[in-house]
């Protein structure tokens, strides 16, 4: 039976440490605050908004959410973007998705300031994780990271197989896991016999949205597995692990919910803080 890789555990650990530095950041004469623009009412976006400004108020963060109308032009976001991008004490800025029709997603998240992108989607942030530069980063992927080194695991060496290649995801945990001396191999939609490559993995990371696609027989005996997906289910929420069946074969396995996602708020706060440092810290 596998031991479990506890997010939630972790996400305590890094909310402690992000405190200590916000108080650091302030004792400089800086508080660090995120700008959260949500437009429309999105039910589902209106509550990660809430999370995140309950999260900011425990840890000492300054949060400020603009909310506007979904018949919002264009511009005016874009505008709402420019004010935000120019202001000093803003040091993180974050657009909740979706958009309502008529405004480009592609557009709004490329005029958000790269230094304040605590998304990690801007364009120049996705070539920094290509190029190794330093720059902010998206959460899920660091998520994945993060809770393998926390809970012991040495990466360097290990035989990384990624099942999932979106943007928000796959395609950045490749580079990012890189930089830790992994071997990595990328699967997709497309593969064949993606059992086949899976069962190779030491370390196995699901992220490609389909409930429990990865099965009991696709995985090594003594494998490290993290469930980077969430998906709705009429028996409720699930991962892209069948949780249940691969625990009898896994070493580690992170459960859904209680295991990626956990960390991921904590994380865009710690961006709010690189961000700060990218900025130029304290004037």
């Amino acid at each position: 039976m596998a031991q479990l890789l506890d997010g939630k555990a972790v996400s305590k650990i890094l909310k402690e440490e992000i405190r200590e530095e916000i108080a650091q950041w302030k004792e400089k004469g800086v508080q660090p605050k995120l700008a959260v623009i949500l437009v429309g009412d999105d039910p589902a976006s209106v509550v990660y908004a809430r999370s995140k400004q309950k999260v900011c108020e425990g840890i000492g963060m300054a949060f400020e959410l603009f909310t506007m109308p979904g018949s919002t032009l264009e511009a005016d976001v874009l505008s709402k973007i420019e004010e935000l991008n120019n202001d000093q004490a803003v040091h993180g800025i974050m657009i909740e998705l979706p958009l309502p029709k008529g405004i480009q997603k592609e557009t709004i998240m490329a005029a958000v300031r790269p230094d304040k992108d605590v998304d990690g989607v801007h364009p120049i942030n996705r070539g920094y994780i290509l190029s190794g530069e330093d720059g902010l980063f998206p959460a899920t992927p660091q998520s994945c990271i993060e809770l393998l080194l926390r809970s012991g695991v040495q990466i360097a060496g290990k035989h990384v197989v990624i099942v999932g290649r979106g943007e928000t995801v796959g395609k950045p945990l490749v580079f990012l896991i890189l930089k830790h001396n992994a071997t990595v191999t990328i699967c997709h939609s497309k593969t064949p016999d993606l059992g086949a490559f899976t069962r190779q993995a030491d370390i196995l990371v699901a992220a490609v949205g389909r409930a429990k696609l990865i099965k009991k027989d696709m995985v090594k005996a003594g494998a490290i597995v993290v469930d980077a997906g969430i998906n709705e289910t009429p028996d409720g929420i699930c991962g892209d692990v069948d949780f249940e069946a691969v625990q009898d074969v896994a070493d580690l396995i992170s459960p859904v919910p209680g295991g990626v996602g956990s960390l991921t708020t904590a994380l865009i706060m710690r961006n709010v803080l690189k961000g700060i440092v990218l900025q130029g810290g304290a004037k």
